[in-house]
């Protein structure tokens, strides 16, 4: 499977010649979800979900579909009837080719006052790759590729580290970035990988790796 980085959130999976994207929102690149055969979304958040994004994929390739929670279908799914399709923490379905499983219900606490919305996280093949979105979701499910959410208005560097110890995956490669600064990254990638047990890797947006 072919895995490349887009800015911030976003994630592209590539294998047997069709394409899955996952989280193409408002801080990735314009066309990050073009050419998806199928696209999932964790949450509502627009550094998540991006409607013009999905509007564009989903006219580029009438034969794509959209997977995500109540929230963001409820947005979109009148535009595209029957190719929206809503899911839930312990759904499974198969998407592009890809077997995803959904686990999570809810965004972390990003303040006490601030109400909590519904994220989900997508385990995919069977636990090549795991993205949990906007929460530190442990599956019950081994993870060999973790998208780790590296760096967030709700979150410490402590809980990441613990989040790839609770996990363990063979490697964890960073997304959520888009408010990392670069002279910041070396802290994070030196703490993480000393401490998280685990491979720490960074991808640069457009770059790919195999996993």
């Amino acid at each position: 499977m072919k895995l490349t980085k887009k800015s911030h959130a976003c994630v592209r999976l590539e294998k047997d010649g069709r394409t899955l994207v996952l989280d193409p929102g408002g801080f990735s690149e314009e066309d990050a979800a073009l050419g998806a055969d199928a696209i999932l979304v964790t949450h509502e958040h627009p550094d998540h979900f991006d409607e013009l994004r999905l509007r564009a994929a989903m006219e580029h390739n009438p034969a794509a579909g959209i997977w995500t929670l109540k929230a963001v279908a409820e947005k979109i799914s009148a535009a595209f009837p029957g190719r929206v399709h809503t899911v839930g923490h312990g759904d499974t379905f198969t998407a592009a080719g890809f077997d995803v499983q959904v686990h999570g219900e809810l965004h972390a606490v990003i303040h006490p006052d601030i109400p909590r919305i519904t994220n989900v996280g997508y385990l995919v093949d069977g636990g090549k790759v795991f993205h949990p979105g906007d929460a530190l979701t442990v599956p019950d499910h081994p993870v060999e590729t973790l998208m780790l959410p590296v760096m967030a208005p709700w979150s410490k560097i402590s809980e990441i580290i613990d989040y790839v110890r609770e996990l363990n995956p063979q490697r964890a490669y960073d997304i959520h970035d888009a408010l990392l600064t670069d002279l910041a990254r070396p802290i994070y990638d030196r703490q993480i990988g000393q401490l998280g047990g685990s491979d720490h890797l960074r991808l640069t947006p457009g770059e790919s790796a195999e996993v």
